[in-house]
């Protein structure tokens, strides 16, 4: 009985673990795709704007997600 206890304990611990690291997660791989979004817009355009490049690809990207 009071193995299954640690193991249901051990288990949902482990949930809320993954939970955690994934909404951390998610901000950097949001930040990793816009970055990777303005190094194609710079390889692609002739007159590169970071401003412009960043505003672009974060409207996309966030059309995208939703």
């Amino acid at each position: 009985m009071n193995n299954n206890i640690k193991m249901i304990l051990l288990v949902i611990f482990g949930i809320i673990a993954l939970y955690i690291f994934q909404i951390n997660n998610s901000d950097y791989n949001l930040n990793k795709t816009i970055s990777a979004c303005m190094v194609a817009q710079k390889q692609t355009s002739e007159s590169f704007d970071v401003d412009k490049a960043r505003k672009y690809c974060e409207e996309e990207i966030k059309k995208q997600i939703k």
